[in-house]
C-alpha cells in the first residue's frame, strides 16, 4: 500500500457522504444507506486496488452491493481486505443528529478480522492509556488508569456509551466513580475513534455494540497508536457456528488490536455526513457546490491528514431523492 492510495480512499468516502447527505433529517434511513452504498460502490471502481470486502453491508443474498466477499477496485494489486460502512449511523442521519460518518478501512489481504454481524463487548482508549487497561477490569479501575494516563482527575473524564438498557450497570459504575457519561443513540465507530483525539474530550468508549464496527474502529485506533480490546458476544448456536466458520475457535477470549487488524499497516478514511466531534458534515453551499471534511490515517507512518474539499455537483454526482441512485 502507498500514500497515494490513502487519498484515493478519501474520494470513496466523500462520494458516499455526498450521496447520503441529501437524506439528512428526512426520516428515511434505508434510502440514505442505499444512496451511500451506491455512491461508494461507484467510486470504488476507480480505485487502484484488488480488494475483497470482509466487512460490508451483509451477505451476498442480503446486500446487492458491497456484500461480504465482493471484489472492489480496478487493479490487480495491491491485494487488500476492505471493511466499509458507507453510512455509519443511519438512524443518526435520518434524525439529523451528530456524528454520522462514511468510513473505510483497508489492510493487506488476510489482515482484517472477518467479524460476524453480531454483538461485541468493546473497550477503547487513547494512545496514552494504550497497553494499560484490561477489558475485564471494573470500569472504576479503568477510569483510575485512564485518568492518570491522560493527566486528568476522574471527575474530568468522559465515558461514551451506547444508550441501551444492557448498559445500565456500566453507566452506574461510571457515575459511582465520579466520572461523566455521554450517552449516544448510535455511532459505534465514531465514539471509539473519539478517544484518540484530545479535542473531543472523550477518554473511554465502553460497552456492547456491533462487531463489524469494532473492527473498523480498531483499524483507525491502530493508526493512532490507541487501543481497543474486545470479545464477541454470540447470542445463539447459529452465531457461535458463524464465529467458528470465520476462524474464531475460542469465542470467550479477548481480541487484541493485532487479532482484529494484523500486521504493521492499515489505512482508515472517514468523511463527515453530519457534524460531529472530529469532522463537520456535508455543507450544501448553493450553486451546485458542496463542501466535505474528511480525515485519512495510516498505521505504518502514523500520519493523520485532514482534508477539506469543495465539490462541484455535476449531473454524475447528483442523487435522485426517490431512488437513492447515483446518476
Amino acid at each position: 500500500m502507498d500514500r497515494e492510495l490513502a487519498l484515493e480512499l478519501v474520494r470513496v468516502t466523500e462520494a458516499a457522504a455526498l450521496a447520503s447527505s441529501r437524506w439528512m433529517g428526512r426520516g428515511q434511513k434505508n434510502e440514505a444507506d442505499e444512496a451511500a452504498t451506491n455512491g461508494m460502490r461507484a467510486m470504488f471502481d476507480t480505485v487502484s486496488i484488488s480488494g475483497t470486502v470482509v466487512i460490508g453491508e451483509g451477505e451476498m443474498d442480503e446486500a446487492p452491493m458491497l456484500y461480504i466477499g465482493e471484489k472492489v477496485g480496478c487493479a490487480t494489486s495491491p491485494e487488500v481486505d476492505v471493511a466499509v460502512d458507507p453510512l455509519e449511523g443511519t438512524n443518526i442521519l435520518a434524525k439529523g443528529l451528530p456524528n454520522a460518518l462514511s468510513v473505510i478501512a483497508i489492510a493487506d489481504r488476510g489482515n482484517l478480522l472477518y467479524a460476524p454481524d453480531m454483538y461485541m463487548d468493546k473497550l477503547a482508549v487513547g494512545p496514552r492509556a494504550a497497553g494499560k487497561v484490561h477489558l475485564d477490569d471494573p470500569i472504576e479501575k479503568t477510569l483510575e488508569i485512564v485518568a492518570k494516563a491522560n493527566n486528568k482527575k476522574i471527575e474530568e473524564c468522559i465515558v461514551m456509551i451506547l444508550d441501551r438498557p444492557r448498559h445500565q450497570e456500566l453507566i452506574d459504575g461510571v457515575r459511582r466513580a465520579g466520572a461523566r457519561v455521554r450517552l449516544i443513540g448510535d455511532g459505534d465507530v465514531a465514539s471509539a475513534i473519539a478517544t484518540a483525539f484530545d479535542e473531543t474530550g472523550i477518554d473511554i468508549c465502553a460497552g456492547i455494540g456491533g462487531a463489524p464496527e469494532g473492527v473498523i474502529a480498531a483499524a483507525a485506533l491502530k493508526c493512532m497508536g490507541a487501543e481497543m480490546q474486545a470479545r464477541l458476544c454470540p447470542e445463539d448456536d447459529e452465531e457461535r457456528r458463524r464465529c467458528k466458520e470465520m476462524g474464531i475457535d475460542d469465542i470467550s477470549r479477548i481480541l487484541t488490536m493485532d487479532d482484529m487488524v494484523k500486521g504493521d499497516d492499515a489505512i482508515f478514511a472517514a468523511t463527515g455526513v453530519t457534524d460531529g466531534e472530529m469532522l463537520k458534515g456535508v455543507r450544501m453551499l448553493g450553486g451546485d457546490m458542496a463542501e466535505t471534511d474528511s480525515l485519512v490515517m495510516r498505521a505504518k507512518t502514523g500520519t493523520v491528514r485532514y482534508i477539506k474539499t469543495a465539490h462541484r455537483l455535476s449531473r454524475k454526482t447528483k442523487v435522485i431523492f426517490g431512488s437513492g441512485k447515483v446518476l
